[in-house]
This record gives structure tokens, C-alpha cells and sequence, in this order.
């Protein structure tokens, strides 16, 4: 039997269609210079961000005040602990193979500002770290060999596929060129070592992760995940789909709510609703909140508080947290969820868009600890001008000051200078 076409099929830009035309060719940092450029759409939005990554760094906030004594800096529990030695080895071996500019453009301070430079565009605003697609085969290895050491084996998963599926998109418009499975920074942040803290961040198109490790403790965050399509659907990897268990998560919870708590929790009935204030739909972040250059944003709580809503609910609740946490690895992803698990009454949920089957909606899940978003967005390099299922974007916080592990950086630099 034949299968039909994959839905996103029916968005392709025709033959010779500027949107694609125009990019045949350039090169990453060429086509930076374009996305620059003063009053197009790629322009208005590198306007917009690159003042932020400049702001001395605070963390992502419900009201502009940090929670105090949420993150203390303290060696990891049992049963809690990061996988720091094979982190360090793989770091080593990276340092080891980079040459001397590579080694240079690599490091950076482990509080270095560099780490706020970090974004999910096809377009690389800021020429962080190293490019994988411009590196050698065996740095390439040794790069990807460090986030595949430091996640879980799903996160590994999860990294790795948006990379492939943006290799994929690529070949599918016509642009390999800018959309490659190598599409993608890396850099180093501090010294790698078993006890102080350090960490790497990689950073490209529709994928971005950044972690830290300090006595034997890993945060990961901020994290990106999306992907358009969400799919592979041609190919030796056909057949890979990504974020299905994210998307089926937001609504259990909400099959699980009674009237009063839907009325609650969903926000906006559309995704553009008349309703909403100016400004909430961002032209590049859609309905996110927390996504790039927004690490000191003040993000109210909204929605239906988890401390009135069911046990039920709130075990829904704890199964969608669940679904960002598997980036983790297994320790970390423990610590993690004891964390949430102890402000669970503290947490709100959130909803905009339908609820029936098939509809494309957006969810954030927020507490003092934990800040996990979904949104269905419009088309990039396909041609829609109205939210799909099959364009997903995902981003998870460490709100309250513990992004790229700051909070415990902090703490280690008052305590050994």
C-alpha cells in the first residue's frame, strides 16, 4: 500500500521560488550577513536580541525577584550524581584534537557572557565556539562525543535528531548549504575538572543545549528542541518522528481537567487571539517566553495553580515534566525531579489554543525550578502562515538564577575565589 505524502509535503515552495532562490549558495557566514541586513524579517529579530545578551545576568523570573535558597551548592546526593569523568575525558579529548585557533575560539571563562549568545535560528547571530561543518571529521567526533558523554541516552537521541532533521529539511528545499546536520557551535566554559564548575553549550537551528557540571551536580538548561517537519519521511532514516511524546502529554493533562480547571488554565482560545496584548505573539518565538536572549525575562505565573487541581492532574502534570527531563542523565534527571516534585504546589500550568484532536496549541509548565514550554509554530522554510502540528518547538529553564548553572557558579567563586 502506498502511504500518502507526509503532511508537510503539501507546504514545499515551488521550483525557483525566491524564498529559497536567494540562499542557493551562501555559505553560514554569508548568509549572516544577509539575515543582518536592516528591515527584513531576520534583520528586525537580530535588532531585537543582541542588546540582551550584554545584560549582566539575573535568570528568568515570575515578578523580577529571585527566588533566594533554591539551588545550594552542595555535593551531588547519592543516586544523584553526573557522569563527570566520562565528561572530562570527552572534553579533554576535544582539547586534545582542536588546533590552537580552534582551542582559542573554544574556551571561555565559565561565567563568560558568551554563554547568553546562544540561539535556535537557521541564521548564526553570534560566531560562538567552533562550527562543526567547518571542523574536521575527528572534531566533529570528538564534539558530539562530549554531549553524547554528558545527556542520557533519549537526550543524546533527541540532540542528535534535530541536527538530522535539519540535514534533512535542507536536503528536502534545497538549501544544504545553511541547513546541515553540522549546522551547529560548540564552545567550552571553564576548565573540565571533577570538582569546579565548567560545562559546553551547542547551539544551531532548532537545537540548542547548555550544560554545566560542579561537585559531581549537572543543570541543563536553557535547552531548545523543534523541529519542521517533525519528521523524516525519505531516506535511510525515514521513519524518524520526534516530540510526539511531548505533544501527547500537554493533552492528557488537559483531558484530565474538570471544566473549572480548563477554564483556568487555557489562556487564549486561538493561537492569535483578539485577545491578547500587544506583543504576545513574538514575530520569531511565536508564543515562547523563555526562549533565546530572554535570560533575565519576568515571566508571570498564568493559568490553573497546581495546588487546586487534582492528584490527577497534578500526576499528568509530573509525566509532561517528565518528557523534558529525559535529556538529563539518569542522576541528574533524579535530582532533578525531587526538585519539582517539592514545588509541584508552588507551579502553574498554562494553555492557549484548541484542545480537540488535531488542533495545534501551546503549553507552559512553570514553577520556581523548572520552566518547560511547547508551541506549534508557523512555516520558516516551508510555506504556511498559520501553526502546524508538524512544527514544533520546545524550551526548558532553570528559572530563579540556576541557567547555565550561574547560581552555583556563584556560590563556588564566594567560596574559593
Amino acid at each position: 500500500m502506498v502511504q500518502p505524502p507526509a503532511p508537510y509535503r503539501q507546504f514545499l515552495f515551488p521550483p525557483g521560488h525566491p524564498r529559497i532562490e536567494e540562499l542557493k549558495g551562501l555559505d553560514a557566514y554569508e548568509y549572516r550577513e544577509v539575515a543582518r541586513r536592516p528591515g527584513t524579517f531576520t534583520g528586525g529579530l537580530v535588532e531585537g536580541w543582541t542588546p540582551h545578551y550584554l545584560e549582566d545576568f539575573t535568570g528568568v523570573t515570575s515578578d523580577g525577584a529571585l527566588v533566594e535558597g533554591l539551588y545550594p551548592l552542595e555535593p551531588a546526593r547519592a543516586g544523584e550524581e553526573a557522569p563527570v569523568a566520562a565528561m572530562v575525558a570527552a572534553a579533554r579529548t576535544l582539547l586534545e584534537i582542536a588546533d590552537d585557533d580552534q582551542r582559542a575560539r573554544l574556551q571561555h571563562a565559565v561565567d563568560a557572557s558568551e554563554w547568553q549568545t546562544w540561539a535556535n535560528p537557521e541564521f548564526m547571530q553570534f560566531d560562538t565556539g567552533v562550527r562543526l561543518e567547518f571542523a574536521s571529521p575527528e572534531f566533529r567526533t570528538a564534539a558530539l562525543a562530549l554531549v553524547q558523554a554528558s545527556l542520557s541516552p533519549q537526550g543524546w537521541e533527541l540532540t542528535r535528531n534535530m541536527m538530522r532533521i535539519n540535514g534533512f529539511l535542507g536536503e528536502v528545499v534545497g538549501l544544504p548549504n545553511i541547513l546541515g546536520d553540522y549546522s551547529y557551535n560548540i564552545a567550552l566554559y571553564g576548565k573540565p575538572d571533577e570538582r569546579q564548575p565548567w560545562g559546553w553549550q551547542l547551539f544551531g537551528h532548532h537545537c540548542a543545549v547548555n550544560c554545566l557540571v560542579v561537585e559531581g551536580r549537572m543543570t541543563v538548561g536553557p535547552v531548545f528542541h523543534g523541529a519542521e517537519p517533525n519528521e523524516i519521511d525519505a531516506g535511510p532514516e525515514a521513519g524518524l518522528r520526534t516530540f510526539d511524546d511531548r505533544v501527547d502529554a500537554g493533552t492528557d493533562v488537559m483531558a484530565r481537567l474538570t471544566a473549572q480547571e480548563r477554564d483556568a488554565a487555557v489562556l487564549y482560545a486561538n493561537m492569535v487571539d483578539p485577545a491578547m496584548p500587544e506583543g504576545r505573539v513574538h514575530p520569531g518565538d511565536e508564543r515562547h517566553l523563555a526562549g533565546a536572549f530572554q535570560d533575565n525575562r519576568v515571566i508571570p505565573y498564568e493559568g490553573l495553580a497546581l495546588a487546586d487541581a487534582s492528584e490527577d492532574v497534578r500526576a499528568a502534570v509530573m509525566r509532561l515534566v517528565e518528557t523534558f527531563l529525559v535529556v538529563l542523565p539518569e542522576g541528574p534527571r533524579a535530582a532533578k525531579r525531587r526538585e519539582v516534585a517539592e514545588h509541584l504546589g508552588q507551579s502553574w500550568f498554562c494553555w492557549i489554543g484548541g484542545t480537540q484532536p488535531g488542533d495545534v496549541f501551546y503549553y507552559r509548565f512553570q514553577s520556581p525550578v523548572l520552566i518547560a514550554e511547547l508551541d506549534h509554530h508557523c512555516g520558516v522554510f516551508l510555506d504556511y502562515d498559520v501553526p502546524q502540528r508538524f512544527h514544533v518547538h520546545t524550551v526548558m529553564r532553570t528559572p530563579n538564577g540556576n541557567d547555565y548553572g550561574r547560581a552555583w557558579v556563584r556560590q563556588w567563586q564566594a567560596a574559593h575565589g
